[in-house]
Order: C-alpha cells, then structure tokens, then sequence
C-alpha cells in the first residue's frame, strides 16, 4: 500500500462544520476591496457567490461598509439578494440602491418575489418599486397585494404554465418551446377546461418521457391539490409537506386558475413559522433578528420581561406565608430553588413538545388525553428517579431523613404537575383561540414555581416544625 493511500483523511464532522459557511478570507478580501474602491476585484470575488451568500456577507456588515459595498457594487446587484435579505436590512438596503439598478434588480424578479418585497416596504418605497415594473407585472402584483396578508394570494405566483386538457404531449411540447414567457422556474403544466379551471397537472418529467400523441390528461399526477386564494399560508404549507406537493394551482372564488403556488414559497412559510414559534417561547418577539436595533430590541423583549417579572412575585408571595418556617429551617432556603428548577425544566421539555406537536398537526384532540397521560406518568417516573436522588442528597448534606423525605415528595408533587402543565396549558390556549408558542412559557413558569414552592414549604411546615 503506497503512502498516499495510507493517509488519514480528515474527520468528516470537522471537515463539514463550516461547510456552507463564507470563507473568512474571502470576507476579508472583500472588504478590502471595498476600502480600496477596487470595483473590478469586488465584482471579481462576489461573482461566484450565491445571492444567498451575498446576503449574508451585507447583513454581516455594518451599516456603513454595507453601504460603500452596494454603492460600489452598483449595477451588478442582483434582485435575488433582496429577496434573501432579512426584512430589517432588505429596506435598508432599497434604500441605498440606485434607483435604475433596484429597477433592472427587481424587473427580473417573479411575481411572487416582488410581492414579498413589498409587503414590509413604506409607501414611497413601494411606489418606486411599483413604478418600475411593466404595466403587465404592475397590475400582477397590485392584485396580488390586494388579497389577504399571510394568504396563499399573497404567496402565490402569476406566472403560471397551463395547457387546454385535450392537448396532447406534442402540442404542450410545441408551446412551451415557442413561448417567450416562461417562468425560469417551473415543475407541473397545469390542464384547464373552458373556463380556466384547473382539471389536473402533469409533471415535467412525464411530459418529456411521453410520446408525442399521448393525451396530457392520461398522465396527469394522481395527487392533485387546488388551493383557494384566500386560504391561510400556514395551511398551504402544511398541505405541501403533508401531501408531498412540488407546485399546486391557486383559483380565485370562481374557481378559475390564478397562480401557482411552488415548494420552495412554502418550505420558506414552514421555516418562518418555526423561527416564531422558537422566538416566542423565548420571549423575544417573532420578528427578532440581530440586525435590529438597541431600541427595537428592547421593545420586542420588554413586556414578556415584565410578564416573568409578575410570575416571580407570584412565586415571590407563596414564599412570603412561609417566612417563619424559613427562619427557623434555612436548609429550606437552600432547597426550595432546586424544586422550583426542576419542574421548570420538566415543565419546558413537555411545553416544547406539546408547541410543536401543535404546529404540525400531529396533536389532535383525538389523541390529547392519550399525550397528556404519557406526560403525567413520564413526570412521576422522572419525579420518582430525582426524588431518591434528592432525598439521599438531603440525608447526608443535612443530616436529616425527614428533610430528605420532604423534599423527595416535593419533586414528584411538581414533576408531575410540570408535565401536566406543559401539554395541557397550550392544548387549552390553542382551543380558546390563543397562540400557544405566545402565551405558555408564562402559564407553565408560573404554575412550576408556584407548586414547587408550595409543595416543598408547606409539607416541611407539616412534616419538620
């Protein structure tokens, strides 16, 4: 065996972690070429990078660098970095643009594309936008803005291929090659009847692989989803990942066909509504990103600061009625926090759960009590293993089998009430009309500290004094 085959090869997990990351040279060379004003070197480095990549690399960037870098880059910037921006630097970002090149950036965008621009943009801002655009497009996207915030109207795009259901593969094929206007991207012919109703799709690769006489409607896809234009964005996204749908036909109220609605718009509405859901059981709002500013921040984090604010003085007076036991027993006021901590843990693992089980529809009231029980009995399993632990913890550290025995009972008590908490309070949001991703991680805090408290203080007044 030669030597070049003995070598070791690099571990795959080190060689991967940074494997989609932008190259810190490749940053530092840019932004040398942006002090230097070397346009030629900046085109140079950002012409192989996926608009994707140079979004991150400007969001990267401080305010001022990000703007010599896109004065300097100038007619070279594409309409597909705006379109990765995040919303905060993305107006920014307009902003700056030379009014011809946002022009020449967004005319080449799709429908789809310009509506998501616009939607977060001011006024005058979208005025510009708007004026640049072929009348043709104009009128598209103004009658996209006019459905519904967070619709499938709002998500959908006007450019959509459709074929008569009698034609055959050889005509689709004839059209499509003698068409202008075709989307740069698109997965399905979409067949109408008379009344631009849609009656089926065929995919692209069906129609490539069939003989030229073959009918279109004798190899349309066997899972066929029309999605109303009013219908909410959440939904649709939950239809392409529940039904595997690579692009699916909008139709307005009269059922005829008025956009396509394609997988990567609804894997995007998948992911934002994740990144929600995380960010508002964190409480830092839905919207928190870091390019947000110092005061935008604080005004996003500021009130679910002063909701926990209110469950910590809650927790706060329960310990108040327990103030002499605690003067007379300060191994109480060592041991109190580990239950409270405990089941907020326990508390957090069966909330997040339970969010996410929500979202995607797998938690149902067919089988909430089921869930619910699982939970309870996964709390006294876990409150039982920790609840030896603490008791041994309490004989030996303090001397006492009582204290042992007190706080054992206390972490079972509130395991089990955190697992309780966790999968029932969102269930019971979620049926009064209340986000739970919002609204939980107070309601579960606050019950978790509350009984934890409670349980360990009051079995030590009966049990110890």
């Amino acid at each position: 065996m030669s030597e070049e085959q003995t070598d070791i090869a690099p571990e795959p997990e080190a060689a991967e972690d940074d494997a989609y990351a932008l190259d810190p040279k490749t940053i530092a060379s840019i932004v040398y070429a942006v002090d230097v004003s070397d346009r030629d070197k900046l085109v140079e480095l950002l012409d192989p990078l996926h608009p994707a990549d140079i979004a991150d690399l400007i969001e990267q960037l401080n305010a001022f660098d990000r703007m010599r870098l896109i004065r300097l880059y100038g007619a070279e910037f594409d309409g597909d970095i705006l379109t990765e921006l995040d919303e905060g630097i993305r107006e920014e970002v307009i902003g700056i643009l030379n009014p011809k090149v946002l022009a020449d950036a967004v005319r080449d965008l799709d429908s789809d594309d310009v509506v998501d621009l616009l939607e977060d943009l001011e006024e005058p801002q979208k005025e510009a936008i708007l004026e640049v655009l072929d009348d043709p497009d104009r009128i598209a996207v103004q009658q996209s803005l006019t459905y519904p915030e967070y619709s499938a109207g709002r998500l959908m795009q006007r450019e959509v291929v459709m074929a008569p259901e009698h034609w055959n593969v050889g005509e689709a094929i004839d059209f499509l090659r003698n068409s202008d206007d075709l989307p740069d991207q698109f997965y399905h012919v979409i067949l109408v009847d008379p009344r631009l109703k849609p009656v089926g799709k065929v995919a692209l690769g069906k129609l490539m692989g069939s003989r030229r006489e073959v009918l279109l409607n004798s190899i349309t896809d066997e899972s066929f989803h029309v999605i109303p234009v009013s219908r909410y964005e959440g939904d649709v996204a939950y239809a392409f990942n529940q039904y595997h749908l690579i692009s699916a036909p909008v139709v307005d109220e009269t059922e005829r066909l008025v956009g396509v609605i394609t997988i990567d718009d609804a894997m995007a509405v998948l992911e934002e509504e994740n990144e929600e859901d995380i960010l508002r059981l964190a409480g830092v709002g839905e919207e928190s990103s870091l390019s947000d500013s110092v005061i935008a921040t604080t005004r996003q984090r500021f009130p679910w600061l002063a909701v926990n604010l209110v469950t910590a003085v809650l927790a706060s007076l329960v310990i108040a009625q327990f103030e002499n036991a605690i003067a007379q027993l300060t191994a109480l006021a060592v041991l109190m926090p580990i239950v409270a901590s405990m089941g907020g843990n326990a508390g957090t693992q069966s909330l997040t759960v339970a969010v996410r089980a929500l979202a995607t529809r797998d938690l149902t009231g067919s089988n909430a009590l089921r869930v619910i029980r699982r939970e309870v009995v996964v709390g006294l399993v876990n409150g039982a293993a920790f609840a030896l632990i603490m008791g041994i913890v309490g004989l030996l550290w303090f001397g006492s089998a009582q204290l042992g025995g007190v706080i054992a009972a206390a972490m079972v008590i509130n395991l089990v009430v955190a697992g309780l908490a966790g999968i029932g309070i969102p269930i019971v949001l979620e049926k009064l009309g209340v986000d739970p991703a919002l609204a939980s991680g107070a309601f579960v805090t606050t019950v978790t500290d509350v009984v934890g408290f409670f349980a360990f203080l009051g079995l030590a007044v009966i049990v110890l004094l």
